[in-house]
């Protein structure tokens, strides 16, 4: 990896645990993904950021979940699919038409995929 690229990875690995900080206060946005995206960013600028997050109290044994098995509790589950249901009349009341599809594709894509994961 070119040095250049560093911290470019860096502050778009900060970028992420920010947006994922908000998610902790912000019930419609998630924490974990963004905790993975920054995960990943860290891994690429710096390794001991990364293992920082994946050893975090809290939010580590999900993160470590994933980076090993793919995987992803029946929780973590059921609050993706809940979240992303709750967008569509959300979408439907607030821009409506034809925004509302752009919610409904992502659940029946994105949906079977993330039930379909190991747990």
């Amino acid at each position: 990896m070119k040095k250049a690229s560093r911290p470019l990875w860096l502050a778009a690995g900060l970028f992420f645990v920010a947006l994922g900080t908000i998610g902790i206060f912000l019930p419609v946005m998630p924490t974990v993904v963004f905790y993975l995206l920054a995960a990943w960013c860290f891994g690429k600028s710096h390794p001991e950021w990364a293992e920082r997050l994946y050893n975090h109290p809290h939010y580590g044994h999900n993160l470590r979940e994933w980076r090993d098995r793919r995987a992803v509790s029946r929780k973590g589950k059921v609050s993706a699919i809940l979240a992303m249901s709750a967008s569509i009349p959300f979408t439907w009341f607030t821009v409506g038409w034809p925004w509302v599809l752009i919610p409904v594709v992502v659940l029946a894509v994105i949906g079977p995929w993330i039930w379909t994961r190991a747990e």
